[in-house]
């Protein structure tokens, strides 16, 4: 019978510092190839996105506020 073997893998042989730099080389050109498919927004639209986030922040904000002096008022009505 005549046994068949498997090749090597490409990298078999070479010290491990090799393997590791090509992995990172390989894992940054994959991070920059992501990142020139992102879409990134306009002055305008990142203007009006702090705009809304800053708003909701602050209505969230005075609301759980109103709900801690109510329940602060509350607390020493009953236990005062």
């Amino acid at each position: 019978m005549t046994e068949t073997r498997t090749p090597a893998p490409s990298g078999a042989g070479k010290p491990a510092e090799s393997k590791s730099g090509n992995r990172l080389l390989r894992f940054y050109r994959q991070v920059v190839a992501e990142l020139r498919k992102v879409v990134w927004p306009t002055r305008k639209q990142l203007s009006t996105y702090f705009v809304v986030v800053l708003t909701f922040v602050v209505v969230v904000i005075a609301i759980v506020s109103a709900l801690d002096l109510a329940f602060g008022w509350a607390m020493f009505k009953i236990f005062g």
